[in-house]
């Protein structure tokens, strides 16, 4: 006979769909969400505010279809067993650790980079109401801190992860799904294109541009497949997306003694995200025995 606890693992694991169901259905939500963004038929470029408003009216139709492929292709035992909203990610168990925790992470990962700005002029701006007002009545700034995050980890975490974790291991999944993210990004090559960019320089950029968007979505997927929250990959994606990638040029006109101290910060932040991102991601944190059993 069984024990209590092997019987517990069984009753908490994810029933399976067909793996051909759960990538094509990943791989419709991707084509469906970069192909909303071009819908329109538009003369100007995409951070023109006439743009950024037709493709915020497009993905938030997307997100309204996006759960209905978790609902219709999921397996009936566990739409059953588990409340709709639990698979997307959203339950009140582990929300204040799914908010603080995770972020408090990333800032590790940014601990050199913070440094440096703590050194310039712009750190400062973050308290005054200027910069605020300046930033909330500012499209491009609402597109890259809230509907960017907002609508790419409801569509690529919350609405694919749930459908792939039912056909793969929770790793193996954390690896799939970001491949969908990164291609998704690609797009950006024919904008560049359009804009005059050379062939060559527009494919370099882009394939830099799928390497990182992918590798975030490594640690995006883990987060949703550890916490069990879609507000952990949320809110890491917008903070990830107002830090941007390092800026070497600032880093190397620091004095020498701030500029050893950095590197140093840079390596420390990187060396603590990696010793602490399996301890401060322990599913038992945040309640999570769905995703995540083993």
């Amino acid at each position: 006979m069984q024990n209590e606890s092997e019987m517990a693992l069984q009753m908490e694991t994810l029933p399976q769909i067909p793996v051909l169901t759960s990538v094509s259905c990943s791989f419709a939500l991707a084509v469906i969400y970069v192909g909303s963004l071009y819908v329109w038929s538009t003369k100007h470029n995409r951070d023109h505010p006439t743009t950024i408003k037709r493709r915020f009216a497009s993905v938030s139709i997307v997100m309204l279809i996006a759960p209905l492929f978790v609902y219709f292709f999921s397996s009936p035992e566990l739409l059953e067993r588990e409340p709709f909203p639990k698979l997307l990610g959203f339950r009140w168990q582990g929300l204040w650790q799914a908010i603080v925790i995770p972020y408090l992470l990333t800032a590790l990962l940014y601990l050199g980079p913070i440094f440096v700005n703590l050194q310039n002029e712009s750190f400062s701006s973050y308290f005054a109401l200027d910069y605020w007002r300046g930033s909330v009545t500012s499209i491009i700034w609402i597109r890259n801190h809230v509907m960017a995050p907002l609508s790419e980890e409801f569509v690529f975490r919350a609405c694919m992860m749930p459908l792939i974790l039912q056909s793969f291991s929770p790793m193996t999944a954390v690896f799939i799904t970001p491949l969908f993210f990164g291609v998704a990004h690609l797009h950006h090559i024919s904008e560049r294109l359009a804009l005059g960019v050379e062939l060559s320089t527009a494919l370099l950029i882009g394939l830099f541009q799928f390497t990182y968007t992918t590798l975030f979505g490594f640690y995006s997927a883990y987060l949703f497949a550890r916490t069990g929250h879609c507000i952990a990959p949320l809110l890491v994606h917008a903070f990830c997306n107002h830090m941007g990638l390092p800026d070497v040029q600032d880093l190397w006109q620091q004095e020498l003694w701030r500029r050893v101290l950095a590197i140093c910060l840079y390596l420390a932040g990187l060396a603590g995200w990696i010793y602490l991102l399996p301890i401060a991601t322990d599913p038992a944190l945040y309640d999570n025995k769905l995703f995540w059993n083993v």
